[in-house]
């Protein structure tokens, strides 16, 4: 990990890491200013001068309109920022009796205010979690990441039994359709395919009586691991 903190990066610089971190972490889509732009809600022109001045400070390699990629410090920044993001949001839901649909913008604010030392207690008093409660998981102190190994939910094939990995936070209402489906980090699932050309799934989770049937948006934010 850095030996600076990224208090020292502004709140401008700390969310653009994280974000290009995001982008890589689970996708091997090349991350462009474009995708920076949609994913950010910032304008084309404002996203393509921070990254400028982001290649300056030597924290992310950028040619002109081609793919960013961050450079070794940028990316120790990056994890340290991810840290800080999930440790408050599982620290929100476990002590604060947030819902995970509540805790993303929360823990995008106050993951600029809080120090080091408190992340570290944080960590320390929930017993150095390993994941968030969207299953995404938690860099450790030192900057290692264990990603699990899981595919999209779209991607499954008919009749496949699976596990959720990871739920996306993006669109907090979907968060809270899936919690009131069944639909959680760890549930099991039994997958059918739906009916042909209609890109939909018919899942069942072993918690809830009827089936389920899931378009392309909602079976592209769940990663999950096959059962063998």
């Amino acid at each position: 990990m850095v030996d600076v903190s990224v208090n020292q990066l502004s709140d401008s610089a700390q969310n653009y890491l994280k974000i290009i971190y995001g982008l890589n972490e689970w996708s091997d889509e090349p991350v462009t200013a474009s995708v920076i732009a949609s994913k950010s809600g910032m304008k084309l022109s404002t996203v393509s001068g921070a990254l400028t001045k982001l290649r300056q400070q030597g924290l992310l390699d950028h040619a002109p309109y081609g793919a960013v990629s961050l450079t070794d410090i940028g990316r120790e920044y990056a994890v340290a920022m991810v840290r800080r993001h999930r440790l408050i949001e599982t620290f929100l839901v476990q002590m604060l009796n947030y819902g995970w649909e509540q805790v993303h913008d929360e823990a995008e604010q106050l993951e600029h205010a809080v120090s080091d030392f408190m992340i570290e207690r944080i960590d320390e008093l929930l017993e150095y979690p390993t994941r968030d409660p969207h299953g995404d998981p938690i860099p450790t102190a030192s900057g290692e990441v264990a990603i699990p190994q899981a595919i999209q939910l779209a991607h499954v094939k008919d009749g496949s039994r699976v596990v959720v990995e990871r739920i996306s936070d993006d669109d907090s209402d979907l968060l809270q359709y899936f919690l009131e489906q069944g639909i959680t980090v760890g549930a099991q699932l039994q997958i059918t395919a739906g009916d042909p050309f209609s890109d939909t799934l018919e899942i069942q989770a072993d918690s809830t009586k009827e089936p389920l049937r899931l378009g392309i948006r909602a079976t592209s934010s769940v990663w999950v691991s096959l059962q063998s």
